[in-house]
C-alpha cells in the first residue's frame, strides 16, 4: 500500500493501572521482611485503545475520523505522530508532519507567544533562519497584537488556538494533523482557518482530522473513517461514512431507552419492521406503512456523490402492513443547515400493498453542498401520520468553480458598442 500515512493492522493498548487497597505499618512490614514474605503479585489488565486497525490516507487529500469519545481516534492521531507505539503493527508516515492534538500541547507556560513560535518551528525540523524569517506572518495570522510577548499562561483557551494553528499551518507542513481544537476558536478564526485548509487543499498538502462536526466532514472531507471501540467500522466517501456511522448512533440510542416495569406493554413505543429505529425527531410514525429501502441513483447506478449536470433519481420502496393503501408521500429537499430546497408531494393510489415511487430529475441542478432527503407518508389527508424519516437519507454535490445554492443551466454573452 502507498499513501502519505499508511496504518496496517495497528493494535494499541494500555496497561491498566490497579490501585493497592491494604494498609500496613512499619511492624507489620518488618515482620514480612524477617519472615521473607512477598507481596501478592496484583492481576496485570489491559485497555485495548486500538484493535487492527488498518487505513490508507493518500498524498493531498483530506481524511476524516469519526466516532463516539473514548473510541480511539485520538490514540490513532498519537501514533500517526510518533507520541505514542503501535502495541502491534505498523505506521508509516511519508512528509513532515505538524500537529494541533491538544490545547496547548508544545508551548511552555512561562514563555511568550514568541518565544514559543521560536520552540516550535525548531522542534518541527525548520532551521533558525527559516523560522524566524516568519515570526511575522504568524504573528499576524494569530491576531494576537501585544499578547505575542506575554507568557502564554496568561492566555484564553481561544488564544492558544489562534497561536498553535498559526504556528502549525505556517511551518511548510507536507501533513497536518487536527485533533478538533479548532472547536474553542470564535466565528471570525474559524472562517480564517477554514480558507487556510482550504488554501492546503488546493495546494495539495495532505490533511488528517479528528471532528464531531459531520458537516464539516462531509463538506471538507474528500475521504472519511468511522472508529467505534477501536475497531474500523466502516471507511470511503464521507457521506456513506456519516450516515452509517449517524444510523448506528440512532439505534444504540433507541435501545438504551428502558420502558418503566409498571409500564403497560401496549405504550411501549412501536418500532417498525426494518430500516432505522424510531427515535424522536428522526423517525416516527404509526408504521401502518412503512418506507424503505430508499436508493438514489444517478444514469450509471447507485451513487451519493452526484454534480450539477447529472441526472437524479430517488427510489422509494412502501408497504403497507394495516389499514387503508390510499397515501401521500411528501418529499423535502434541504441543506444540511436546514434551508428548504424544494417540496414536492405524490399521491399513492393505493393498488398494491407493497412498490416503489420513483422521482426522476434529468438534471440535478444543485450547488456544491451536501443535502438531506426528508420523506414523509401519511393517510386519510395527512391525519394519519405513517412513516417519517428526516435527516436519514443524504447525497452530496461536487460542483468544480461554482458555489450557490443552485446552479443553473446558463450562458454568458458580450454584446458591445461604440469605438
Amino acid at each position: 500500500m502507498s499513501g502519505a500515512i499508511v496504518i496496517k493492522n495497528v493494535s494499541k493498548s494500555f496497561r491498566k493501572s490497579t490501585i493497592r487497597r491494604e494498609y500496613t505499618t512499619l511492624k507489620s512490614e518488618l515482620v514480612r521482611w524477617l519472615k521473607r514474605q512477598k507481596r501478592p503479585e496484583l492481576p496485570t489488565t489491559s485497555i485495548h485503545a486500538l484493535r487492527d486497525v488498518s487505513l490508507v490516507v493518500p498524498e493531498g487529500k483530506t481524511f476524516g475520523l469519526v466516532g463516539r469519545n473514548g473510541s480511539g481516534k485520538s490514540t490513532l492521531l498519537k501514533l500517526v505522530t510518533g507520541i505514542y507505539s503501535p502495541t502491534s503493527g505498523t505506521v508509516d508516515v511519508h512528509g513532515r508532519i505538524s500537529a494541533l492534538l491538544e490545547l496547548g500541547a508544545g508551548f511552555h507556560p512561562d514563555f511568550s507567544g514568541r518565544e514559543n513560535i521560536l520552540v516550535n518551528g525548531i522542534i518541527l525540523g525548520m532551521s533558525r533562519k527559516e523560522i524566524r524569517s516568519r515570526v511575522d506572518e504568524i504573528i499576524e495570522f494569530s491576531e494576537l497584537g501585544d499578547f505575542i510577548d506575554e507568557p502564554v499562561r496568561t492566555y484564553s483557551s481561544g488564544m492558544y488556538a489562534r497561536l498553535a494553528f498559526a504556528v502549525a499551518t505556517h511551518v511548510d507542513p507536507e501533513i497536518l494533523i487536527i485533533d478538533e481544537i479548532l472547536s474553542v476558536g470564535d466565528e471570525h478564526f474559524a472562517r480564517k482557518s477554514s480558507a487556510k485548509m482550504e488554501e492546503f487543499r488546493r495546494s495539495g498538502k495532505t490533511i488528517l482530522l479528528v471532528t464531531h462536526d459531520l458537516a464539516t466532514l462531509q463538506r471538507r472531507c474528500d475521504l472519511a473513517a468511522w472508529l467505534d471501540r477501536g475497531q474500523l467500522m466502516a471507511s470511503g466517501d464521507p457521506v456513506e461514512v456519516v450516515n452509517a456511522y449517524r444510523t448506528a448512533v440512532a439505534e444504540a440510542e433507541v435501545a438504551a431507552v428502558e420502558q418503566p416495569a409498571h409500564a403497560p406493554r401496549d405504550r411501549a413505543v412501536r418500532q417498525p419492521r426494518s430500516g432505522p429505529p424510531a427515535e424522536t425527531g428522526r423517525r416516527w410514525g404509526s408504521f401502518d406503512s412503512e418506507l424503505g429501502p430508499v436508493t438514489m441513483r444517478a444514469t450509471s447506478g447507485p451513487q451519493q456523490v452526484f454534480s450539477p449536470d447529472d441526472a437524479f433519481r430517488l427510489d422509494v420502496g412502501f408497504e403497507h402492513l394495516d389499514g387503508p393503501r390510499e397515501a401521500s408521500l411528501e418529499l423535502t429537499l434541504r441543506t444540511e443547515g436546514g434551508t428548504t430546497v424544494w417540496v414536492s408531494t405524490v399521491e399513492l393510489s393505493g393498488g398494491a400493498s407493497r412498490g416503489t415511487a420513483q422521482l426522476e430529475l434529468p438534471r440535478l441542478g444543485l450547488g456544491d453542498g451536501n443535502y438531506l432527503v426528508d420523506l414523509a407518508l401519511t393517510t386519510d389527508r395527512g391525519q394519519n401520520v405513517r412513516d417519517v424519516q428526516r435527516g436519514l437519507h443524504g447525497f452530496a454535490v461536487r460542483a468544480q468553480a461554482q458555489t450557490g445554492l443552485i446552479a443553473p443551466v446558463h450562458a454568458w454573452a458580450e454584446q458591445t458598442s461604440g469605438p
